[in-house]
């Protein structure tokens, strides 16, 4: 009789270790934010709803706003996810479904090994290599095409919001490519041997077995790719020009919330700390906001078109 005893205080032990681990997470993340917000209480205090609805960003004023950093933030990480999510996915597919096997290790390790390589060094390839291409070749061309819809207008200079983005979709696509390649191995055989059967063509048996069965996984990879764009620092720094202004055009610079901090807290202090301590609060809610979004849509998704299980 004792054995049973000792197995259920042992797993009562265990149980209240584990929930106690999960509510220090939780508590760590509270006890961050409360300290941000009593950080920032001087800005919210002063500006209130107007830090996220203005545009003036003066510090010889005390004049500070969020809205252009907010904006910068969005527009670089949208482009980030346009470019770099079906480049990911189309890493994927030939690293899961096309690559044969002596070639599919190595190339998966070279792929998640560009998610070690650090921002900064990003951004130097950015500057001294991606610039002069956007500069001679992808900025001008895309000018003369589409110069006459609002997000293409000016000059190519290749430090703007484009070069941010395009530099972002390059950093995303390790993570994303990785999560969506183990989603699509995970898928099993019967799926496609399901497809083949009913005489699917190797395309065919990728869209309709593999894909629609991974889209979940697919979708979560995405949204860790835009997380990663949103908080990224130090090579939008380097490539986004760093004006503190609204622009639709791509070729114009911007700035984005993390650059903003990083570009003046050497030099912040009083209302002006309280303002970048904010914008990293603001940071903080967005990159949660996308989170809960896309957990709301991969679920009325899901209910739409639910899951196939083991056949088709």
């Amino acid at each position: 009789m004792t054995r049973p005893r000792r197995a259920s205080r042992g797993d009562a032990l265990f149980q209240t270790s584990v929930m106690l681990v999960a509510a220090s997470v939780l508590m760590l993340i509270w006890l961050l934010m409360a300290s941000l917000i009593m950080d920032a209480s001087m800005s919210i205090e002063r500006f209130g709803v107007s830090f996220l609805t203005s545009t003036t960003w003066d510090p010889n004023k005390e004049l500070f706003t969020a809205l252009p950093f907010v904006f910068g933030t969005l527009v670089t990480s949208g482009i980030a996810i346009a470019i770099g999510v079906p480049l990911s996915i189309g890493i994927a597919i030939c690293l899961s479904e096309l690559a044969p096997g002596w070639l599919r290790e190595p190339l998966a390790f070279l792929v998640e090994l560009l998610a070690a390589v650090p921002s900064v060094i990003y951004g130097l390839w950015a500057m001294y290599t991606l610039r002069p291409m956007l500069v001679q070749h992808a900025e001008p061309a895309l000018a003369a095409v589409f110069g006459w819809t609002p997000f293409f207008e000016g000059t190519a200079f290749g430090i703007d919001k484009l070069a941010a983005g395009v530099i972002l979709a390059v950093m995303i696509i390790p993570t994303v490519a990785s999560v969506s390649k183990e989603t699509m191995m995970a898928v099993p055989n019967s799926q496609r041997e399901a497809a083949l059967s009913l005489g699917a063509t190797k395309y065919e048996t990728t869209k309709i077995a593999v894909l629609s069965y991974a889209r979940s996984g697919i979708f979560g990879a995405a949204i860790l790719g835009l997380g990663r764009a949103i908080g990224e620092t130090m090579a939008v720094t380097m490539t986004i020009g760093n004006s503190n202004t609204i622009s639709w055009s791509l070729l114009d610079p911007g700035q984005t919330m993390a650059s903003v901090i990083a570009n003046n807290w050497g030099e912040a202090d009083g209302l002006f700390l309280s303002a970048l301590i904010e914008i990293g609060v603001v940071l903080f809610f967005v990159a949660l906001l996308v989170n809960v979004l896309a957990r709301v849509m991969v679920g009325r998704f899901m209910k739409a078109v639910p899951m196939t299980g083991g056949g088709l």
